[in-house]
């Protein structure tokens, strides 16, 4: 195996190793892990809402967690460009919402970690349920159908994403990690 050593001044650091040229791709692959498995080897996975969703845990939460900030700001841009009061009132505010909720939720890409997954989980039903209704409940559904449209998809778009998503926590807020 050649060795490589790169010396910055004082520090100094680790040896790298360069595998022979002779070892297929495959197995280069599998010798570093991917970001899923690191995910699930540094975090706390969360406790299946209702004792049973989420229905399969194939979305990263790094990707959820994305996700939830790009369908806030959809949401709000859709709210703000909408014709109707009620419906400007209703993108602002659910879209201003799921950012702030991000933002405090206990996973990798917010500010500060106070909402526990679970709870992020049950928002997020929340959320999707709400921006369902809202043109409805509202009267904006066919006064202005873009925003209606933008807030139906989002709101069916976050059920859905919630149902398949891998959730985990970074710190476990209130509780310990389970023991495999």
């Amino acid at each position: 195996m050649a060795q490589s050593n790169v010396s910055l001044g004082a520090y100094e650091l680790p040896t790298t190793y360069l595998p022979p040229d002779d070892v297929p791709t495959a197995e280069l692959a599998s010798l570093a892990p991917s970001v899923g498995e690191a995910q699930r080897t540094t975090t706390i996975p969360s406790r299946p809402l209702l004792g049973a969703a989420p229905l399969a845990r194939i979305i990263p939460e790094d990707v959820h967690s994305a996700l939830d900030y790009s369908n806030g700001l959809i949401v709000a841009l859709a709210g703000l460009s909408a014709r109707t009061k009620a419906a400007r009132i209703a993108g602002v505010a659910l879209g201003a919402s799921v950012i702030f909720v991000s933002l405090l939720t206990d996973y990798r890409l917010s500010l500060a970690k106070r909402i526990p997954i679970e709870a992020h989980e049950v928002i997020d039903h929340a959320f999707g349920v709400s921006a369902i209704a809202a043109p409805f409940a509202l009267g904006y559904a066919k006064r202005d159908p873009l925003a209606a449209v933008i807030h139906v998809a989002a709101g069916a778009a976050t059920i859905l994403g919630s149902l398949l998503t891998d959730y985990r926590a970074v710190r476990g807020a209130g509780r310990r990690p389970r023991r495999a």
